[in-house]
């Protein structure tokens, strides 16, 4: 059997800067499989991108309705929504801080994982939003090119970017209505009218 090679430690007994390693209850141990461990700043890396691309795919592609009816609104925010899922479980209950108060939110979100959390939060429900405008007025017959800043707007802004489309959602069918139905007149319009 070949002895373990030693890791190369600093002053404190931790391993060296440049040598990989993976936070423990003890402390720190050295990483031999040569792998990082996911970080907070991974992770918000990671589901910015995710959401990003998500934002991307929802403007470019308005021929291609599955991206907004399947793939974005259940498979990515999905899989954004089970890593906020994990990141509420392993690490809210360790927050101080409560929803009760102001003080009690600005204390709660004093803490770097649970405003990670907040902030995937925010992906999630903005995209799930922005799919909805895509759906919604695809639906209503509404050109896409029209939706373009509204959906800007959701991805930056949010409810800025929801009252958007609001707007322009009442100025093309004169109703707030989100149960409205376009007539038949409206739809032979709209299947005339190219996008």
């Amino acid at each position: 059997m070949k002895p373990e090679p030693e890791t190369a430690k600093s002053n404190s007994g931790k391993p060296a800067p440049d040598q990989p390693f993976t936070a423990c209850r003890s402390g720190f141990i050295p990483n031999t499989t040569g792998t990082q461990p996911l970080t907070p700043e991974t992770v918000f890396l990671l589901c910015n991108n995710t959401a990003a691309i998500g934002w991307i795919v929802l403007i470019l592609t308005p021929r291609f309705p599955i991206f907004a009816r399947l793939l974005i609104p259940v498979v990515l925010c999905g899989f954004l929504a089970v890593v906020y899922l994990y990141l509420v479980v392993s690490d809210f209950n360790n927050a101080e801080g409560s929803f009760t108060s102001l003080e009690g939110v600005v204390q709660f979100f004093s803490d770097p994982k649970v405003v990670l959390a907040g902030w995937i939060h925010y992906l999630v429900f903005d995209l799930f939003i922005g799919c909805w405008e895509v759906r919604d007025s695809r639906r209503l017959g509404i050109n896409h090119l029209l939706m373009i800043p509204s959906l800007i707007l959701t991805f930056l802004l949010g409810p800025i970017g929801l009252l958007t489309y609001l707007v322009i959602r009442l100025i093309q069918t004169r109703s707030l209505d989100l149960a409205y139905e376009p007539t038949v007149t409206e739809e032979s319009n709209r299947d005339s009218d190219p996008q």
